[in-house]
C-alpha cells in the first residue's frame, strides 16, 4: 500500500475531506518529511500538495520550482502571482469542508503547529474548516523500521555500558583523591561516544547535589562543581549511531559517591522508580490488549504515583517525549502537564519514560529509559532499568 493509499484510509477514518500539505522556505518540516524532501534541499517558494479522501491528488507549485513535487502522483498546477495562487487553491479545494493541516487548535500541541495563521486564514476564507493532522501524522513522520529499531536497541546497550563505566571512573578518581568536576565527567562520556562511533546533538548532563534539581543543567568548562565524597550525582545522556536513519537512545541514572544513600535519597528514588514502572505497565497492558492509548494517559499514570506520594508539585515536566532520528521526535509525547497530548501512541515508535522529583536547592531524581513498541505491539525497554541507586566506594 502506498503512502497516498494509507493516508486516504486515515482521512476516511477521521471524517476529513483531505490533507493539504503546505511549505514555504522549509517552514513545515513535517510536510517535508512526508513528501521526502531531503533536509539539505532548499526551496524558496510556496507549494501545496492536496490529498483528497476521494479522488486524485493535486500539486500546486511555483513556476520557478515546478519540479519540487514531480515524484508524487497527481495533476500539476502552476502559479506565479499571488492572485493565481489563491485562485488555483480555491478551485482545488472547492467543495471540501474539513481540511487537515499541520495546525493545532489554540496551539495546544506546538510540535504540530507548522502552518502560519495567515495561511489558515486563507483556507478558511474559501469556506473550509481547518482541522489538525495530528491524529494521523505520526504514522508517517515518527515510525521507523525494525532494522532502525535494532539499531536503537544496540545504542541503548552501548549507553548502558558507558554509564556503568562512568560510575567506575568517578569512583576510581575519588578513591585516589584525584580532582574531577562535572565537566570532566561530561567530557569523559563524550570521548566514550566518539570511541563507540556515536553521535549526539548536545553533550550529556552531569549534575551534582543542587544542580541535579535543575532538569536542564549543563556543566561548563569554567565554573562546574567539583565532585566530592558524599555527593549526589545525576547522569543523563542521549546518542545515536552515525549513519542515516539512526534512532536516538536516551537514558538517565542517579548515584551517590558513598556506600549508602540517605533515607531521603532512597525515598525519592523509590517513588520515581514506581512512577516509571506504572507508566511502563500501562503501555504494555494497552498494547497487549490491542487497546488505544494516548500520550497524556502515560503521563497521568506516572504523575499520579508521585502526586499521591506528596511530591506532585516537584514533578515539573512531562513524563516522556517521542524519539526518532531526532532525540525529541514528532510523535506523541507522554504529557498531561505542559500540554494535553491526545495523539495516539503507536507501534513502530519509541519514546522516553522519565519521571522525576526535583527539590530546589537540595537534589533531584530523574530515571529515564526508552520504550520501543514493535510492529506486533511487543514493548521493549531500551537502556535497561535502574532498580537501586548506584553507590561508589570512595574511601
Amino acid at each position: 500500500m502506498t503512502k497516498i493509499e494509507q493516508e486516504k484510509k486515515h482521512l476516511e477514518a477521521n471524517q476529513m475531506d483531505g490533507w493539504l500539505l503546505y511549505d514555504f522556505h522549509g517552514s513545515n518540516s513535517l510536510a517535508r518529511t512526508f513528501i521526502e524532501i531531503p533536509p539539505e534541499a532548499v526551496t524558496t517558494r510556496r507549494f501545496f500538495y492536496w490529498i483528497p479522501a476521494k479522488g486524485s491528488p493535486v500539486k500546486l507549485v511555483h513556476a520557478i520550482e515546478s519540479h519540487v513535487l514531480d515524484r508524487w502522483p497527481g495533476e500539476k498546477k502552476l502559479f506565479s502571482s499571488w492572485q493565481s495562487l489563491q485562485s488555483e487553491l480555491k478551485n482545488i479545494l472547492q467543495g471540501s469542508k474539513r481540511i487537515a493541516m499541520e495546525y493545532s487548535p489554540n496551539n495546544s500541541i506546538p510540535y504540530i503547529s507548522k502552518v502560519d495563521a495567515g495561511t489558515v486564514d486563507l483556507i478558511r476564507s474559501f469556506g473550509s474548516i481547518v482541522v489538525s493532522s495530528g491524529q494521523f501524522l505520526p504514522y508517517f513522520t515518527a515510525v521507523f523500521s525494525e532494522v532502525q529499531g535494532q539499531g536503537l536497541i544496540r545504542t541503548g546497550k552501548t549507553l548502558e555500558r558507558i554509564i556503568d563505566d562512568t560510575w567506575k571512573w568517578i569512583e576510581s578518581h575519588l578513591h585516589k583523591k584525584q580532582k574531577i568536576t562535572e565537566y570532566d565527567v561530561q567530557q569523559k562520556i563524550m570521548a566514550d561516544f566518539a570511541a563507540a562511533d556515536l553521535f549526539t546533538d548536545n553533550p550529556p548532563i552531569v549534575a551534582t547535589n543542587a544542580h541535579s534539581a535543575d532538569p536542564h543543567y549543563e556543566p561548563q568548562r569554567n565554573g562546574s562543581s567539583l565532585i566530592c565524597p558524599g555527593d549526589w550525582i545525576l547522569l543523563d545522556c542521549w546518542a545515536k549511531e552515525k549513519h542515516p536513519g539512526s534512532i536516538y537512545a536516551d537514558m538517565a541514572r542517579v548515584g551517590v559517591a558513598a556506600l549508602y544513600p540517605t533515607a531521603k535519597q532512597q525515598e525519592l528514588f523509590h517513588i520515581v522508580r514506581e512512577a516509571q514502572a506504572a507508566a511502563t505497565e500501562l503501555v504494555k497492558n494497552r498494547f497487549s490488549a490491542r487497546q488505544p492509548i494516548m500520550g497524556w494517559e502515560v503521563d497521568a499514570a506516572a504523575r499520579s504515583v508521585i502526586t499521591e506520594a506528596g511530591y506532585g508539585e516537584f514533578f515539573i515536566h512531562r513524563t516522556g517525549h517521542n524519539i526518532e532520528t531526532s532525540v525529541h521526535g514528532s510523535g506523541a509525547n507522554m504529557d498531561d502537564l505542559e500540554m494535553h497530548d491526545e495523539r495516539p501512541v503507536i507501534a513502530n515508535t519509541a519514546f522516553s519514560i522519565e519521571p522525576a522529583i526535583y527539590l530546589p536547592n537540595e537534589f533531584g531524581v530523574r530515571l529515564e529509559y526508552d520504550l520501543y513498541v514493535h510492529k506486533d505491539g511487543k514493548v521493549n525497554i531500551v537502556c535497561g532499568e535502574q532498580n537501586a541507586i548506584a553507590t561508589l566506594q570512595v574511601e
